[in-house]
């Protein structure tokens, strides 16, 4: 017989962020580990653990190094902090694109081994079928249209989207396939705020922007980056604090201490007890 402990905190499901569209947004952090997932926890309605990981936590130049054992481990732990929030974990690159049953047992992999509630494809219209493949057998699908950084060998760089006629055609028409394939939400990169604003207008599901304007029903940031770990960061990240700062005067002070003999102190000792007197 099997014990089950009753969990006072109710988990937000896939129904409540889909039928969040047009309502209160929705607040989304990317998240790593199980420290910072409780952190960000009791204040984001969806932690994404995003195969951005490779850039912020690994040190590598873009995602498409990015494992789907990098993305199990790192949802894995995510989930361990997190109890409030709906977790959705990232597909990396090369692990759907290939056909619509790879792509079906990557993502059921990822939802046993991790937990989470689901997955995030960059999407396109040609791969609509595979999430409408993905959705028919019971697997949310988060989409992700505009400037796709799994995309990044193939489109020379980081660059925004939307800004001909023909870009807005496309992003346009990757967004309504993907909303059709049965996406319950759609995060929108790196586009201007008009195209956005069509987009979210346009779709009967929610739109999560990052750098795509408050025309969205939400918005998500590298938690990185939106805590000011990192020296450069893009136009669209609102720094609301300085780590990268703290971190260094808190490492030059404990170097401090430690060279000068002044950590650990007495009170940071651990001292042999003396023998009771007879």
């Amino acid at each position: 017989m099997s014990v089950h402990v009753q969990e006072t905190v109710k988990r937000f499901s896939v129904p409540d962020i889909a039928g969040r569209k047009g309502g209160e947004p929705i607040v989304c952090l990317t998240a790593y580990d199980a420290p910072m997932a409780a952190l960000l926890d009791p204040h984001c309605d969806v932690l994404l653990v995003g195969d951005s990981l490779g850039m912020a936590v690994h040190g590598l130049p873009n995602t498409v190094g990015v494992t789907l054992e990098m993305m199990i481990l790192h949802g894995q732990a995510v989930m361990r902090g997190a109890r409030r929030a709906l977790v959705v974990v990232d597909m990396p690159f090369g692990s759907y694109e290939g056909g619509k049953e790879t792509a079906y047992a990557n993502c059921v992999r990822v939802m046993k081994e991790t937990g989470a509630q689901a997955v995030k494809l960059e999407t396109s219209v040609e791969l609509a079928e595979i999430v409408a493949f993905l959705v028919r057998r019971g697997i949310p699908v988060m989409g992700h249209v505009g400037l796709r950084p799994q995309a990044i060998l193939a489109e020379g760089g980081f660059k925004a989207k939307g800004r001909t006629d023909g870009e807005r055609d496309r992003v346009l028409a990757e967004a309504r396939a993907t909303a059709e394939a049965g996406a319950f939400c759609i995060v929108i990169e790196g586009v201007a705020e008009s195209l956005a604003r069509e987009i979210t207008e346009t779709l009967d599901v929610p739109t999560i922007g990052i750098g795509a304007s408050a025309a969205c029903d939400g918005q998500v940031l590298v938690v990185n980056d939106m805590l000011g770990m990192f020296d450069w960061t893009p136009r669209f990240v609102r720094k609301y604090a300085d780590l990268r700062s703290e971190i260094d005067r808190a490492a030059a002070a404990f170097a401090a201490d430690v060279k000068t003999r002044r950590f650990p102190a007495e009170v940071e000792t651990y001292f042999s007890k003396k023998p009771a007197s007879q």
